[in-house]
């Protein structure tokens, strides 16, 4: 009896909680410090211009699976192989472009790297991805803000927007560039 009680008001808690963040979801100010051209006009999670959100706390994904599986870039190992590997098997280059993947090198660590799919192209400087993991829990987080804040304007340098804490994020993250999802042989034909 006990545990039936139990298991009624975790479900009642989970519901209240859900309601009380979607209504959250739908108050533009919490995602202050946005552009205006990133402001969310809807709350819908499947609309392009939605608000910057963590769509699946408990994923339990890593970047790489995530990006392959969105992308359709074939590449496997860690995301810091990732722009060597695509030599020669996908286009390249320091342009995004939708469905195109970030590849961003380890912050003070070259043995670590990190993959996003880009979601949308916003301006020269300013680009929506999704991705996994970058919070370090196995999260898929979605409509994310990239600005690409490098002095020759050419997404070397990147920030991040911050979910949790609403605003970009405080350091400045190096870039390899971006890998294309079709490959170069079938380009060719």
């Amino acid at each position: 009896m006990v545990k039936k009680w139990a298991m009624r008001a975790r479900a009642l808690s989970l519901g209240l909680v859900g309601a009380a963040l979607a209504g959250c979801a739908s108050v533009p100010a919490s995602i202050t410090g946005v552009p205006p051209e990133l402001r969310p006009t809807m709350s819908s999670p499947y609309e392009e211009d939605a608000a910057p959100r963590v769509a699946d706390a408990r994923a339990n994904l890593q970047c790489v699976p995530f990006a392959r599986a969105a992308s359709g870039v074939s590449i496997y190992g860690n995301a810091n192989t990732w722009w060597r590997q695509a030599a020669g098997r996908y286009p390249r280059s320091s342009s995004p472009s939708p469905g195109s993947v970030l590849v961003v090198e380890g912050y003070n660590n070259p043995r670590r790297g990190h993959v996003a799919v880009v979601r949308r192209v916003v301006s020269e400087r300013m680009i929506i991805i999704d991705h996994a993991n970058w919070l370090n829990s196995g999260e898929v987080s979605v409509n994310v803000p990239v600005m690409d804040v490098s002095p020759a304007n050419d997404w070397s340098e990147v920030r991040v927007w911050h979910i949790p804490g609403g605003h970009w994020g405080g350091r400045v993250y190096r870039v390899e560039g971006f890998i294309h999802p079709f490959t170069l042989h079938a380009a060719m034909s």
